[in-house]
């Protein structure tokens, strides 16, 4: 996906106000020119270094970068960032260990041609992260994505893989998504492989990434009846976003 000008028109300051209203009550709680990737062959996770991002403003979670003919912001109610780790348990064996949150929110914004724009985002709270396990969540917190100093994982847009062309209503389209991630105070760029799908004003996706816990300098968790866990972690994001 390739997801307003200076002089904005009522209609498009209309919508920014509309975005800004949607985002600001849960942004106030957790506080990231289009160009295709040149790789057509890179895969879901960790690919590289991070790649410029100096048309966008970083510290505005309701930012929507100029040129946007559409914008769609993440319904948080309906959407969800969720972690997956394989872990070995004391007296119970291996297990994958997932923590989700609701706490999640982010603008795609497409150009005049339907293509998503650099610049669309995504934040979550990591702070709100909760699986099955409150040992495991505290230490997570505390030791391993240390919230209090790094609470949100943003994911900032760079360029997308897999259209050509406006998405067809009611038609899944599979995508890569290419772009910068920032967890633990990190940046890398990662690949994320997933579909989006049109239906009127809303617009739903699903999509997945790995990456290593050393690749965000952080520890692996181990603690209580946790023996082992594997040191790569699958994220997955599931976006529902209405029109504005």
């Amino acid at each position: 996906m390739r997801f307003m000008t200076n002089q904005l028109n009522t209609s498009r300051l209309g919508r920014a106000i509309v975005a800004a209203a949607v985002a600001a009550p849960l942004a106030a709680t957790l506080l990231v020119s289009p160009v295709f990737a040149q790789d057509p062959t890179a895969t879901p996770g960790v690919i590289g270094s991070p790649v410029a991002t100096d048309s966008c403003d970083l510290t505005n979670p309701a930012f929507v970068p100029d040129g946007a003919a559409t914008t769609y912001v993440i319904d948080s109610s309906q959407s969800q960032v969720a972690y997956h780790a394989e872990e070995e348990l004391a007296q119970i064996g291996a297990q994958t260990a997932t923590g989700t949150t609701n706490a999640f929110i982010g603008q795609i914004a497409l150009d005049a041609n339907g293509l998503p724009m650099a610049c669309s985002r995504f934040d979550a709270d990591l702070r709100t992260l909760s699986s099955d396990e409150s040992r495991r969540d505290n230490f997570l917190y505390s030791n391993v994505l240390e919230t209090e100093t790094y609470p949100l994982a943003t994911f900032i847009l760079t360029s997308v893989e897999g259209m050509s062309g406006a998405l067809v209503e009611g038609q899944e389209t599979p995508v890569r998504l290419i772009g910068n991630l920032t967890i633990h105070g990190v940046t890398n760029q990662v690949a994320w492989d997933g579909t989006v799908t049109l239906n009127g004003d809303t617009l739903t996706g699903h999509a997945t990434t790995s990456f290593t816990l050393d690749q965000y300098n952080m520890q692996k968790p181990i603690v209580g009846p946790v023996i082992s866990i594997d040191d790569t972690i699958q994220l997955e994001v599931t976006i529902v976003a209405a029109k504005v």
